[in-house]
């Protein structure tokens, strides 16, 4: 995998997203990982991490950290992480730590409340989405969210929007701190998957803590 990466970075509403396209070949050792767990009931079973997370979704499982490392994920994340940073604060981190990274697996019907994550950092990054998400019931409204990605911080102000939707797209990689509260809207008229794939982690703490004295 190469050092070198395009790296997108959004400041709608003051914390900084960074918006980066995973390779092909990480999107596809991702999914065929996912395709072999759901393939593997028992497997499956020992990995579920629905319990520990919001979602009102299929199935949710963690990865194991053997597969994180040997898969290049791991170094897919540090590295984006890192150039977010130095972009956003000009600052280079010497400690990337991996909390946890899980799948979701949301079908029609299925939502993701709001929430926000532990540790330092965190993201979601898609790996397959419906080719179509469904008609709203009033044809008239100007915005289709359906299985949108909701990211909200603060409070709607003038020239100050409090959400950024995100339409998610196979490969697209969305970092964001771990205090910024999301949610997913569910999706409908179809049987297909939206799969994506999620972190936490820990950076150094000297860069994350602005209140150190």
């Amino acid at each position: 995998m190469s050092e070198k990466q395009m790296i997108q970075i959004n400041r709608p509403f003051g914390p900084s997203i960074a918006k980066v396209t995973m390779p092909p070949e990480i999107i596809k050792v991702l999914n065929d990982y996912v395709e072999k767990i759901i393939g593997d009931e028992k497997k499956a079973k020992e990995l579920d991490h629905g319990s520990k997370l919001a979602g009102n979704v299929k199935q949710e499982f963690i990865l194991e950290e053997a597969f994180l490392e040997t898969s290049g994920f791991l170094k897919f994340l540090g590295l984006s992480v890192a150039n977010w940073i130095k972009i956003s604060n000009k600052q280079e981190i010497k400690k990337f730590n991996v909390l946890s990274s899980w799948i979701v697996r949301q079908f029609k019907d299925e939502y993701n409340p709001t929430h926000w994550h532990s540790g330092h950092v965190s993201g979601v990054g898609y790996l397959k989405v419906p080719k179509n998400m469904g008609e709203l019931k009033q044809k008239n409204k100007a915005r289709n969210s359906n299985g949108n990605l909701t990211l909200i911080h603060g409070a709607k102000m003038f020239l100050s929007p409090s959400t950024f939707s995100i339409n998610p797209k196979v490969g697209d990689f969305y970092f964001f701190p771990n205090y910024m509260m999301h949610s997913v809207y569910p999706f409908a008229d179809t049987d297909e998957e939206r799969r994506s794939v999620s972190f936490n982690a820990m950076i150094d703490d000297s860069i994350y803590d602005v209140y150190k004295s």
